[in-house]
């Protein structure tokens, strides 16, 4: 069978696969079926169709359920819309600025801070469906950790406990699925049809009152609806671009990372700005159909790649058959039950926590452990965004105190490490009225500091201070402000300052701030020999 052949297979088995997730982000995210139908069937087509990656499935995803019910609870579907659309626009501009390769910066005590957060956060969306507890007249689960845990308490004896225990059958179904059936019939597949039957065979929905997606929600729509450009709510605007920096972003980074993952699987290497282009189509065209944010889906992708699918075509197929669920089969779904998909969503969250990140806490630095627990509780506690926000700033600070931390700046007659003889110490005679000090790291605003500080524990002030920067990695605009001021400084007290061995970025950096001909070129000399011949011209009198 050549590649058509297997991407057919696998694009038919990823769409049986995608079909209860598209269905339970959908309820989870917006309560809504459809929508996570519909996200499915055009992101997931136009992921395929124009993505960087061969074989990437995308579509709704966990990751987003979060932020986007929270939107949803507090705007409206309409608004949602709005901001799964600038999301797009967003994933547009980073791809069009060529900001793929970036992504992959972001620290991991972030990203698996926010993802062991976003797994509670899956589960606790799930709490009343798998509790079968029902809402009155206009009420609403709340968005919010804390409140979802009052909400829950305040229902106690309105838990039902045939959706209890068809919520626990379920679970015991997927997670003891066997291994050897996953590849042919996952376990969620097998759920989802046993507690449909049960429900049909039993009359669980009419006489027990198990919710389905029939009773809770009505039939699915038996066609995509039409393309609508909802309407621009300018005074809600500025408070929708978070939310929407936040989908854009959390689709960054699980796209790429899905991307990554595919490329090990197959020994391929991806385009990640085209990735980022697909995904912000992809987000366009499911907001102007109603649909929900969408990205790469790992757990697809994954079974795409062990069906055999190889190319773009068994991503769009898995739409198609999507489609061909909608069009033709979409009354079928009236009959499933909430528990089970809720038991579905409780199968995504546990995979997806990476729980073994907690054990290993005790063995990682505190500043990480630190910055992943922050995140994690953020996320769980307030929302993705905020968390996302500080705990980039945390990581961003740690890592800046980290770079500081290792730069030093060492005395002329410390302990010589230099290979190369011009820039040795060792053995050479410095002249008196000159000071020479080694500076070693990144110079950036710490490291000025501690230079300043350096410089004013000696005990006079000499008439020459070499510099030497043959192991200055890099300079900012703080090092050269701070380098500016110690040459203004300490040519008021008629001393001048030399610089020996000056690398690429930093030489770049002093050139393109105007300091090379300002101090004089004739002050910048290759290494430290250079240096101590112009320091000797300096002290006596050749200025």
């Amino acid at each position: 069978m050549g590649d058509l052949g297997r991407d057919l297979t696998a694009g038919v088995t990823v769409g049986v696969v995608a079909l209860p997730l598209a269905l339970a982000f959908g309820i989870a995210s917006v309560e809504s079926p459809s929508a996570g139908l519909y996200t499915a069937i055009v992101a997931g087509f136009l992921i395929s169709f124009l993505g960087g990656s061969r074989v990437s499935v995308g579509g709704p995803t966990g990751a987003f359920i979060g932020v986007v019910y929270a939107v949803y609870a507090q705007h409206g579907m309409a608004n949602l819309a709005v901001c799964t659309i600038l999301a797009g626009l967003m994933l547009l501009a980073m791809g069009w600025a060529r900001l793929g390769g970036l992504i992959k910066y972001i620290p991991y005590p972030v990203t698996g801070g926010f993802t062991a957060g976003i797994a509670v956060i899956i589960f606790s969306s799930q709490w009343r469906e798998l509790l079968g507890i029902p809402l009155a007249a206009g009420e609403k689960v709340p968005p919010e950790f804390v409140w979802k845990v009052v909400f829950v308490a305040r229902h106690v004896a309105d838990i039902n406990p045939w959706s209890v225990l068809l919520a626990v059958g379920s679970m015991v179904l997927i997670f003891g699925w066997p291994a050897r059936w996953q590849r042919i019939l996952p376990g969620s597949i097998g759920a989802m049809v046993l507690g449909t039957v049960a429900v049909v065979v039993w009359q669980l929905d009419s006489r027990c009152g198990v919710a389905t997606v029939g009773t809770a929600f009505g039939d699915i729509p038996t066609s995509l609806p039409p393309l609508t450009l909802p309407a621009i709510p300018w005074a809600e605007l500025p408070v929708l671009f978070r939310p929407a920096f936040t989908i854009a972003m959390l689709a960054a980074i699980e796209s790429l990372l899905c991307a990554v993952v595919a490329d090990g699987m197959i020994d391929d290497r991806h385009d990640s700005n085209q990735e980022l282009l697909a995904q912000g189509v992809a987000n366009i065209g499911s907001g102007l159909l109603g649909g929900i944010p969408a990205t790469g889906a790992i757990a697809r992708t994954a079974t795409n790649i062990r069906n055999g699918g190889r190319t773009p075509v068994a991503g769009m197929v898995h739409a198609l058959v999507l489609l061909g669920i909608v069009l033709f089969a979409a009354p079928l779904a009236r009959n499933i039950p909430l528990a089970t998909l809720g038991a579905v969503l409780v199968n995504v969250a546990m995979r997806m926590g990476e729980w073994h990140n907690f054990r290993r806490l005790l063995r990682w630095p505190r500043g990480d452990a630190g910055v992943f627990l922050l995140t994690f509780a953020l996320t769980v506690l307030f929302d993705l965004t905020f968390a996302v926000e500080v705990g980039l700033l945390l990581a961003a600070a740690l890592f800046i105190h980290r770079i500081v931390s290792t730069t030093q700046i060492i005395a002329a007659d410390a302990r010589e490490t230099s290979d190369v003889p011009e820039n040795r110490t060792e053995g050479k005679a410095i002249p008196a009225g000159v000071v020479s000090f080694r500076l070693v790291g990144a110079f950036l605003f710490g490291a000025a500091d501690k230079l300043e500080t350096a410089l004013k524990r000696l005990q006079e002030r000499p008439k020459v201070l070499i510099l030497r920067m043959q192991d200055v990695l890099a300079m900012d605009a703080t090092g050269l402000n701070a380098l500016e001021e110690i040459q203004e400084k300490w040519a008021s007290y008629g001393s001048r300052i030399v610089f020996s061995g000056a690398h690429t970025q930093p030489l770049m950096a002093l050139s393109q701030a105007g300091m090379i001909e300002k101090w004089g070129p004739e002050n910048f000399c290759g290494n430290f020999d250079e240096a101590l011949a112009r320091a000797r011209e300096i002290v006596g009198g050749g200025g």
